[in-house]
């Protein structure tokens, strides 16, 4: 059968794990909340595991991939301005739009998507599967991270009038400082004594990644039903929500792809800027949003992170195909009679 049927498309746009995972998660918070002492046992269990989040985080990077791609600077700054200055840019944009079918509430989240870092994972893994350049991928997108801990808290500030939990951008970078960047740093710190095992062990190490962000979307989902969430939003803003998401996606990928031609860069590196430059971490994000936004506001704000994240996963694995089979064409050496 063909790469291209439409089975084999199907196939390629299906949800993976993780997503079954964070659907199951909303729909446990829907049918049974925790409330009252249960919600703070379980509050407290997510600062911890978000903790451990960004320590492993920390730890897992690698200052000999990164360096390898580091002095590739045209790159990383036009990947750092499609991440924290286009999406913002396009976000204030689409105000118009997105209020005429969302309520101010949803609009608040797709800023707040608009401010977050670039994944360091998927951007890295698409990549790779479209043939571009993977150590400039490695640097631009942990460039990205760690940048973010202290832009994305500014951006908000900027961008949103007004929640963000009644922070100013300066208290809210210390609280990001607290809890997310001193658990990275000391993942770093550590490296050099745990780094083989982390390498052995991410697999595993995966769970703790997904199960701290599948923790912090129960309890935000929790709070949010408490404050009447579903009775809010009906199916048809679910709908336009996805549909405004998938139009900043294509916006963002075609402005990306369109620029870096224009710049002259190499078709590796064209790649490497798409997909960095066009992607927002659900990872980094969820934690951002519990330190940045209070609990009833929570739920609200990463629900077009959720859908935006699976999304990007679909649509952009099709292109890093598509990438794929057109590097792979080049490669074909032609041969005359």
């Amino acid at each position: 059968m063909s790469s291209s049927s439409p089975l084999a498309l199907l196939r390629k746009l299906k949800p993976d794990n993780f997503t079954i995972a964070l659907l199951c998660t909303v729909a446990l918070a829907s049918f049974l909340p925790c409330t009252g002492t249960t919600a703070v046992v379980f509050g407290n269990i997510t600062t911890v595991a978000i903790g451990a989040l960004f320590f492993l985080h920390g730890a897992k990077l690698s200052k000999e991939a990164v360096m390898a791609g580091v002095m590739h600077w045209r790159l990383h700054l036009l990947v750092l301005a499609s991440t924290f200055v286009m999406f913002p840019l396009l976000g204030l944009a689409l105000r118009p739009l997105a209020l005429t079918f969302l309520t101010p509430e949803l609009y608040v989240g797709i800023l707040f998507l608009c401010a977050l870092p670039s994944t360091v994972q998927s951007s890295i893994a698409m990549t790779a599967m479209a043939r571009g350049n993977v150590p400039a991928a490695i640097c631009s997108a942990s460039a990205s991270n760690f940048i973010g801990i202290f832009l994305a808290p500014i951006l908000v500030g900027l961008l949103v009038a007004k929640g963000a939990a009644s922070k100013s951008s300066l208290d809210a970078v210390l609280s990001i400082v607290m809890q997310l960047l001193l658990p990275f740093l000391a993942g770093q710190f550590l490296r050099r004594w745990i780094g083989r095992w982390v390498d052995r062990n991410k697999a595993v190490l995966k769970y703790v990644d997904q199960g701290s962000i599948l923790l912090v979307v129960y309890t935000a989902f929790s709070e949010a039903v408490g404050e009447g969430l579903w009775h809010t939003i009906s199916v048809e803003t679910l709908v336009a929500l996805a549909l405004i998401n998938l139009l900043l996606l294509a916006l963002v990928l075609g402005i990306g792809s369109f620029v870096s031609r224009r710049l002259g860069f190499s078709k590796e590196d064209e790649i490497t800027i798409v997909f960095c430059g066009s992607k927002k971490s659900l990872a980094s994000g969820v934690p951002m949003a519990k330190v940045l936004f209070s609990a009833r506001e929570l739920g609200m704000v990463i629900l077009p992170l959720m859908l935006f994240h699976q999304i990007q996963l679909m649509i952009c694995a099709v292109i890093a195909q598509r990438y794929a089979r057109r590097t792979e064409a080049q490669d074909v050496p032609v041969t005359t009679a």
